[in-house]
């Protein structure tokens, strides 16, 4: 890989989609002035994380994706477009894009692993409106080879392996821990896959809007190989920025290394 400037923009989310958006690219402009090089949005970075809402506001496979190409082009950086609601062959996708400099798709990833789950303060079930994902891949680029997950992914430990394997440097995670997960186990889970997968993980949340259904944890990070954070944002809407380093990457790959020292034949 090579030294990079990465930026996540934290934005506010609220119930009025085209807002939303203008905000965002309004953020990533900024990004963008400021020289970063690779800039993220969060997941559904255009709607509050509200389910029964998602499938009315969701939309084919068209405007936002390429208006978001197109501004990946216009400053020519490398965009990793959160994750949104797509409709496709009938069914809903929670999905990431990943836009070169150029607006070329690079890589797209469905949020693979659904939360349905019931907590003494929480009960959802992400599986009554999305299709679950079925692959995992990266892609190699000028400024490293990046993955992609998204939010519920982070917690299974082989799909964020299954991209260290093929290559991942970077590990890009549009999130939106809520408030009862978050504190639990935001820092924790997000450190670990950098630390056994010797890569950069940079997670993206929305900020908090506690006029939302759904209140988003916040806190978005980066941290990098050695499992330290190097960035990491508030609750609020802000743009945090973190550098990564080759030097770091080859540094701890070199003195700790993880990944040579598998014996996956006893596992």
């Amino acid at each position: 890989m090579k030294d990079t400037l990465l930026a996540i923009c934290q934005n506010t989310t609220t119930h009025d989609k085209a807002k939303n958006i203008s905000s965002a690219i309004s953020m990533i402009e900024q990004a963008a002035q400021k020289k970063a090089q690779l800039v993220m949005l969060p997941e559904i970075f255009f709607y509050p994380y509200e389910l029964q809402n998602l499938a009315a506001i969701a939309e084919e496979y068209g405007d936002t994706p390429a208006l978001l190409s197109q501004k990946a082009k216009e400053l020519g950086i490398f965009l990793c477009a959160g994750s949104l609601p797509i409709k496709e062959k009938g069914k809903l996708y929670n999905r990431a894009c990943l836009f070169g400099p150029d607006g070329t798709l690079l890589l797209q990833h469905d949020k693979c692993h659904l939360f349905d789950v019931d907590l003494p303060d929480l009960k959802t079930s992400e599986s009554a409106v999305f299709t679950p994902g079925a692959t995992a891949q990266v892609v190699d680029t000028e400024i490293g080879t990046i993955g992609m997950l998204i939010c519920y992914d982070i917690r299974f430990p082989e799909l964020a392996r299954k991209l260290a394997l093929c290559g991942a440097e970077i590990i890009l995670v549009p999130a939106a821990f809520n408030t009862i997960t978050g504190p639990a186990h935001w820092h924790t889970l997000f450190r670990t896959r950098a630390i056994e997968n010797q890569c950069y993980v940079a997670a993206a949340s929305p900020a908090r809007n506690n006029n939302a259904g759904y209140r988003a944890y916040g806190h978005s990070m980066v941290i990098d190989p050695w499992g330290e954070i190097i960035a990491e944002a508030d609750i609020g809407e802000e743009i945090i920025y973190a550098e990564l380093s080759e030097k770091k990457l080859l540094d701890t790959r070199s003195r700790l290394p993880l990944l040579k020292h598998r014996r996956p034949e006893i596992y």
